[in-house]
Parts: structure tokens; sequence; C-alpha cells
């Protein structure tokens, strides 16, 4: 069962992708490190389907048990859509939580309110959040200083060269920073994006 406490996050040194990982239900760090990747993306969810925020606490609990017994065994597709499949479950939970609460119901159907009957994100911004989650994740993975350049060069969008003379660092070495953080940001969420290639400057 993955450790689920909001905001912590333990060290890990497991590289390889992270949904290969989770085949293995006694795999701790991957399953800690995946908690803290959706924890806050299921949350969002809940919250925007309705669910009070007492509520949709307890119900991320529900659904990390689901997945501890369907990730190990769920069959990852090159042209499948996790995203698709992780809010499918968990508006079906929110739709379970609301039958047993006995919640307004039209023509049998529980009643979500009508402002919140997709709140799934697009992939550009599902995309944009597992990303910074991931990147928030692996920060400690790498020497403070190639963490610097690439925050410099890809999050806020610096040119190397400006990179490069800020640091007093070659180019070379502003590039390489940026290659191997992406590297093991794309293994990491190998999967976990319809389109693992990511979309970055300079790619």
């Amino acid at each position: 069962m993955p450790a689920l406490a909001p905001g912590s996050r333990p060290m890990h040194s497991t590289s390889g992708s992270l949904l290969e990982r989770l085949r293995n239900p006694h795999e701790q760090d991957a399953w800690n490190r995946f908690a803290d990747l959706y924890t806050p993306l299921l949350y969002y969810w809940l919250r925007r389907a309705g669910l009070p925020e007492n509520d949709a606490a307890d119900l991320v609990q529900e659904i990390f048990l689901v997945l501890v017994a369907k990730l190990p065994t769920f069959e990852y597709r090159r042209d499948g859509n996790f995203r698709g499949w992780l809010y499918t479950l968990t508006i079906n939970k929110v739709r379970e939580v609301q039958r047993r609460k006995r919640l307004p119901t039209v023509n049998g159907v529980v009643d979500l309110p009508e402002r919140d009957a997709q709140p799934q994100l697009e992939e550009a911004d599902y995309r944009r959040h597992i990303v910074k989650q991931m990147l928030h994740i692996l920060e400690d993975q790498f020497p403070p200083s190639t963490w610097q350049y690439f925050q410099a060069y890809v999050v806020e969008g610096q040119d190397a060269h400006v990179v490069a003379t800020r640091f007093k660092v070659s180019v070379g070495t502003v590039y390489t920073a940026k290659s191997k953080v992406l590297a093991r940001l794309r293994e990491e969420l190998d999967g976990l994006l319809d389109d693992s290639s990511g979309r970055w400057k300079g790619n």
C-alpha cells in the first residue's frame, strides 16, 4: 500500500519506467512516487466533481487501493490513454460515493452538477501538471548545479548562452544538464502521457 501523506517526498533512486515498476505491488518506492505524482491531480478531479474536502481526501485513499490492485496487471499500450483510464476510474468512484449517500438522481443516474460533468483536464493541462509534479519529485536526484542550469534554460526559457554566462559554465554544460534531466523525466513518465516523447524547447 503506498504512503499517501501529503507533501512527503522520500528520496528515490530507482530508474526505469514508473508504470513498469508498479507491476510489482511490493515496489514501495515506485508506489510512493506514484502517490506523490497523482494525489494532487486526483484530489483536484474529486473536488471539481463536487465532493467536499474531507470526502475527496478519503476517496483518494480508496482510489489508490483500487490502483494497487489493478496496475500490476494493467496492460500498457503505446496508443493507449492512461489519463482517460484514470479519470474514468475516478469518476466511477465518485458515483459510488454519491450512490452510497443517496444523492439526487435523474432517470436512475446520479445527478452530477452540470458544471462538473466534464472536469477532466485536457491533455495539455494534464501534461503540464504531471511534468511539473515529476520534476518537483526528481529535483533531489540531480546535483544542485545541474538543476539550476535546467531550471534557467528549460523552465524559465532563458537562452542557453545567457544561462552559461550567468553561471560561468560552457554552453555545452547547459545542454548536458537539459539532456540529463529530460532523459530521466521521459524514463519516469513513459506510458503516463499520451505522447511520452514530451514537448520541450529544443527537442
